[in-house]
């Protein structure tokens, strides 16, 4: 097996290691094309039927809009430290959270990936499995949904070169069938028939948690945005290309979701959201091609943040042997059809654990260190600048588990009104600022007692295959 892969590494070339600084390769239009691929996924189009009828149709769409807009800013904040520095998320994390403390987000991260890729593969498979049931009769989810995500770790194992050169060609797939969906939809009842459409307060949707929805939807994104934009050849090609690639693909996947329930409801058919069934049934073979195709172009982004993820863990672990374990799992983890069930659950996890990350890696980059980390010193063994106490920020810990316990009680004990992911936000963003300017200059002392005592290291890296 080593030696099969060292082969294969040496044909496609060597795919760096998360810890080494990588270097531009994606112009603003590259960028573009890969953000408007990632959130042209099924998982959003049907996060969108979660909005319609509960809300009105108009209403709907502003949400998504305004909280796309909102998310955006925290995704492009975080993956501009990463075009600037040239390394994936989880290794800024060790900016704000230490050397040791970072292993803390990079887990989570892992463990969310591996969760959305396998809600993914199952949607894919449910697709797969309708449009072939109507053929043949042949019907079996599992087997198609394994099918799936076997092709997506197939290209995974491609690299991020092997993502940059197909997933353009992904997004204009995906774009051409959502404009046909469109078409349809409103050829038939027009804008006004889905402006009317009388909103339902019972379904337990109201547009302040849609806004929740829709900025969560970002959050979970963030956790990828540096991973990407380190590859981007100039901060103005991360910031404009991810900005209207992310929105693109999120207002109109969204906007998807919405007018495909919106066009069952007139018709008078069942509106079961977040069950693609619903709306093939409608749309037919067009929709399964956005769907099968989206869930190629996102999954092999998913399962490319979990190797880097994992290298973060493991700075000596080599990318191919990593990403095959992992996919494999992932491939396996597509079977268990219950996940799907607990997605807005999931969503609502992957808020209550990284807004608070987010929040706190804005405050360290952009206020504390005012715009500057050392690459260095993020990915040296022990010691260097962010060394803080034993290899963690005391002050960033602290406000995640204040951020992340609020978080889990706004969502599941006490729930506001308003969502519980912009409250969370503000609270640990400010939390952490006031208690960095107030403690922070006694972690830097012990950091600089540290880093005295023990010399920074530089972490072993993986070499090239031959």
């Amino acid at each position: 097996m080593t030696n099969v892969l060292d082969r294969i590494a040496a044909r496609i070339g060597h795919e760096p290691d998360a810890t080494e600084p990588a270097e531009g390769s994606m112009g603003l239009g590259r960028t573009f094309m890969l953000w408007l691929a990632a959130n042209m996924v099924v998982t959003t189009m049907l996060t969108g039927t979660l909005f319609v009828p509960g809300i009105k149709y108009g209403t709907a769409l502003l949400v998504i809009v305004l909280g796309t807009l909102i998310g955006v800013t925290v995704l492009v904040l975080v993956g501009t430290i990463g075009t600037r520095t040239g390394l994936p998320t989880m290794i800024l994390t060790r900016g704000a959270f230490g050397r040791r403390g970072g292993h803390l987000p990079a887990l989570f991260n892992l463990i969310i990936l591996m969760g959305w890729s396998w809600v993914q593969a199952l949607l894919a498979g449910i697709t797969l499995n309708y449009v072939v049931e109507d053929f043949t009769g042949f019907s079996s989810p599992v087997l198609f949904a394994v099918l799936c995500q076997t092709i997506v770790v197939i290209l995974a194992l491609l690299g991020h070169n092997g993502i940059q050169r197909v997933e353009p060609w992904l997004a204009v797939v995906m774009l051409l069938v959502a404009a046909f969906v469109f078409f349809t939809a409103f050829r038939e009842f027009g804008l006004s028939g889905f402006l009317n459409i009388p909103e339902q307060p019972d379904v337990g949707m109201t547009a302040a948690i849609a806004l929740d929805v829709v900025v969560a939807t970002a959050i979970s994104w963030t956790v990828l945005s540096a991973d990407f934009n380190r590859h981007a050849i100039s901060q103005r090609a991360g910031i404009v290309g991810t900005t209207f690639g992310y929105t693109a693909s999120t207002v109109t996947s969204m906007t998807l979701g919405a007018t495909a329930l919106g066009y069952v409801f007139l018709k008078g058919g069942e509106t079961t959201s977040f069950d693609p069934t619903v709306i093939l049934a409608e749309f037919g073979l067009p929709l399964a091609v956005v769907i099968f195709v989206s869930v190629m172009a996102t999954n092999t982004l998913v399962v490319y943040g979990m190797t880097m993820s994992y290298e973060n863990l493991r700075p000596n672990s080599n990318y191919l042997r990593s990403a095959l374990v992992i996919g494999l799992i992932s491939i396996a983890g597509a079977t268990w059809q219950g996940i799907l069930d607990r997605f807005v659950s999931f969503l609502f996890l992957i808020s209550a654990l990284f807004v608070p990350v987010f929040a706190i890696m804005i405050v360290d980059y952009w206020i504390r260190r005012r715009g500057h980390y050392s690459p260095r010193d993020l990915v040296v063994s022990r010691g260097g600048a962010y060394w803080y106490l034993g290899g963690v920020n005391p002050i960033a810990v602290g406000s995640f588990i204040v951020g992340a316990a609020l978080a889990f009680y706004w969502t599941r004990v006490s729930p506001l009104p308003i969502g519980a992911t912009l409250p969370t936000f503000a609270v640990t963003f400010v939390l952490y600022l006031v208690a960095s300017l107030a403690l922070g200059s006694k972690v830097s002392r012990a950091d600089d007692q540290a880093e005295r005592d023990t010399p920074a290291a530089p972490e072993a890296t993986t070499e090239p295959p031959a």
